[in-house]
């Protein structure tokens, strides 16, 4: 199967699931727990993603949030703090980034996907943000990613390339998966 393929049976998967509206961050902030003020970065959920919002607060209580910001087409995210109740505006693509504010760089990147595989394999929208991101923040320092999606979304027979990255770990709502690599 090739990616948009791929990209489109998932995109009807995560529609369904996000429609019985289970989706919640309970084992996300679970695993947040365990790092505690380790700088992180989340985001705004779009259309149907999974919604990150409540770990993200729960976080900000102890350390820097950010979220990501589009600088251009073929160029890594960057991440502008977020705390609760700070102004949105519409960037990139329409996903909402905060007003104003510092930048930062995360330890830990939450990730939001279109489908993932139990190898720690995922497939995102096809613009490569998050791989190109994920690749600089690994060159400088451990990065950890959290892909955050629906068990939903789970797919065994991913399309994937060399210069895909890797999830460390999974969170859906019914629970954390380490990756079998």
């Amino acid at each position: 199967m090739d990616k948009s393929a791929a990209r489109a049976a998932a995109f009807a998967r995560r529609k369904d699931a996000h429609a019985l509206g289970q989706g919640n961050a309970g084992y996300l902030s679970e695993v947040l727990a365990g790092y505690r003020g380790v700088p992180l970065a989340g985001y705004m959920a779009m259309r149907t993603e999974i919604y990150p919002i409540a770990a993200m607060e729960e976080a900000a209580a102890h350390g820097p949030v950010g979220v990501p910001v589009i600088m251009g087409a073929g160029q890594p995210l960057q991440f502008r703090l977020w705390e609760p109740g700070c102004t949105l505006i519409k960037g990139e693509f329409g996903a909402m980034i905060p007003e104003d504010g510092d930048w930062m760089i995360p330890e830990i990147v939450i990730v939001p996907l279109v489908a993932f595989d139990r190898q720690g394999g995922r497939l995102g929208y096809g613009g490569g943000f998050y791989d190109r991101t994920l690749a600089q923040l690994r060159e400088a320092r451990p990065t950890m990613a959290i892909g955050f999606a629906y068990a939903a979304q789970e797919d065994a027979a991913l399309p994937l390339e060399p210069t895909d990255q890797p999830l460390d770990l999974i969170v859906t709502e019914r629970g954390v998966m380490t990756p079998t690599r």
